[in-house]
């Protein structure tokens, strides 16, 4: 790869360059339910007012979506700040892959096709059940479904996921309608079986990330493999039992539940089965993985390795090459800036909370696990337990380590990830929300006087927006929705909403000025750390928003 070169008129900071990625932050359209506004930010306030300040995209096409209709989210939003250019995401590359019937013409694919029809045993699908798409879409599942059957599998079981983050937070009972109607018309020759076996809310089984709550993998396990659980008859049984049994439980948090007829579960996973894991995103697929995967594994009790071929939607982590087989490759992301500056031997210093650790290291430098040379990563444990109970999270503990780290004259490129924005705005709990945004704002200020002392740059963003929009909107009229009280309706998903970029030079606040830049989004952010430290961005980085000198 080329070398990054020199910017003759400006030789970068005298202190580091301190990129803040404020997660789930955005830039709200309805002042009722923008809870960044809302709150106490005076630190914010002032550099909106004080400091070089514009709105960039942060959804859809801007960060590799198919469509301006799709929310962003932290996996690409990382992966575009990271890389500096805009790759097709996992989403667009699922249906091409469909559209164009490369998945099923795959290696992969016919291998597991073949081992069920061979052992005359089960096909299973495991993953999210929406089409928020995000970490999976519902259209692919039904596509595997309806390929499954002209292939002649004959025995199908489906382990859904409740979503109620990437979609409204209790629509689960829409898709369970849209579902059973496919089911009932797939199996209606009479000569296939397929059916719903297991399932749980996202936030309760299987889709834990970054290790930080392998409870939830075992209780998937138990739930998907084993058919241990409660049983009911049917999802929808299931989802209106637990909804009069907890008045106001989000779906994300709903319970699991095996599906059993005759007093046996009708789809544990068995020897000799099939089973594809059908989320696209990598961050909440690598654990469920790593159970199927490992010969050992010492998280929960599993038991040997199951005797089953297992694929993912995609390849999850590219240093570690899992999952071992995959139906659609990922993006080829390169020539990252972290890369870049590593061969620049700029020191580099990435942190943030469980939560976000991975977003910063593993989605920033392009869905890879390994560190470039000159980087140094720190992860402060999260707390395990609701976000709306502890919403300030480790916004003080990351703060204080980077401001050791500023002071400390190592690092000349630091960066990091306030998760309080994204996780606590996936609650839809307000009051904790504001509670939320406004320790975020706490440790801008701290960063701000240590960048300030240190003669540094600091450059304050997003990678979506979360927090900025937190009640449902009729899409026809586009005013807010109000229950049968008068009360507003929770939003609990991504924003399609700007996020803020701020360039915070107070050393010498002229220095940097925007740029001219058609249609900006978060990856023009790469190019602009990389101007700020006195650098060329690569020619094929989106430009810069700022100019210095």
């Amino acid at each position: 790869m080329e070398e990054l070169r020199k910017n003759g008129a400006f030789d970068g900071p005298e202190g580091p360059l301190v990129l803040v990625i404020m997660d789930g932050v955005g830039i709200g359209k309805y002042p009722e339910s923008d809870f960044v506004k809302i709150a106490h930010t005076p630190n914010l306030d002032w550099l909106r007012t004080h400091a070089v300040y514009t709105q960039v995209k942060a959804h859809g096409t801007a960060v590799g979506l198919p469509d301006d209709t799709d929310m962003g989210n932290s996996e690409v939003g990382h992966n575009a700040i990271g890389c500096g250019r805009v790759f097709s995401q996992g989403a667009a590359l699922v249906d091409q892959a469909i559209a164009s019937g490369s998945l099923f013409e795959g290696a992969v694919w016919k291998e597991l096709a073949a081992n069920v029809k061979d052992h005359q045993s089960t096909l299973h699908f495991i993953g999210l059940f929406s089409d928020g798409n995000v970490h999976s879409n519902l259209n692919h599942l039904e596509a595997m479904l309806r390929r499954a059957k002209a292939e002649g599998v004959q025995k199908a079981r489906i382990h859904p996921l409740i979503d109620g983050r990437d979609v409204p937070p209790t629509s689960v009972l829409d898709y369970v309608e849209r579902f059973d109607k496919f089911l009932e018309g797939i199996n209606a020759d009479g000569t296939l079986d397929y059916c719903v076996a297991s399932g749980g809310g996202r936030m309760h089984i299987t889709m834990d990330r970054y290790n930080a709550d392998w409870s939830m993998v075992e209780r998937g396990w138990n739930t998907h493999v084993r058919g241990q659980g409660r049983y009911f008859a049917t999802m929808r049984e299931a989802v209106e039992t637990f909804r009069k049994e907890k008045p106001g439980i989000l779906d994300q948090d709903l319970p699991a539940f095996v599906i059993a007829h005759d007093g046996a579960p009708v789809g544990p996973i068995l020897a000799g089965d099939s089973v594809i894991f059908f989320n696209f995103r990598g961050d909440r697929s690598l654990e469920i993985t790593k159970a199927f995967e490992a010969e050992a594994l010492s998280e929960f009790d599993r038991g040997p390795k199951p005797d089953v071929r297992y694929a993912g939607m995609m390849q999850y982590d590219g240093d570690l090459c899992v999952p071992e087989k995959y139906l659609v490759s990922p993006p080829a992301i390169d020539r990252t800036m972290s890369e870049y500056l590593s061969n620049a031997s700029i020191k580099q210093f990435a942190i943030s909370e469980t939560q976000k650790y991975g977003h910063v290291t593993y989605f920033f430098n392009g869905n890879n696990s390994g560190k470039f040379t000159t980087e140094t990563w720190r992860e402060i444990p999260s707390d395990i337990c609701p976000f709306e109970a502890a919403p300030r999270m480790k916004a003080t503990e990351i703060t204080d380590a980077v401001v050791t780290a500023i002071k400390s004259g190592e690092y000349r490129f630091i960066r990091l990830n306030y998760p309080n924005g994204d996780m606590v705005g996936h609650t839809g709990v307000t009051d904790a929300v504001k509670t939320a945004i406004e320790a975020v704002d706490e440790g801008v200020g701290r960063i701000m006087e240590a960048v300030k002392n240190a003669k540094g740059i600091a450059v304050f963003s997003a990678d979506h927006g979360n927090s900025d929009d937190m009640y449902e909107a009729d899409k026809k009229t586009g005013q807010l929705k109000r229950d049968a009280a008068g009360k507003f309706l929770p939003k609990t998903a991504h924003s399609l909403n700007l996020v803020p970029v701020i360039v915070y030079d107070p050393t010498n606040g002229s220095r940097a000025r925007l740029a001219q830049v058609a249609d900006p989004g978060i990856a023009n952010l790469a190019a602009t750390c990389i101007t700020l430290l006195g650098f060329q961005p690569p020619a094929d980085y989106t430009p810069s928003l700022v100019e210095v000198g």
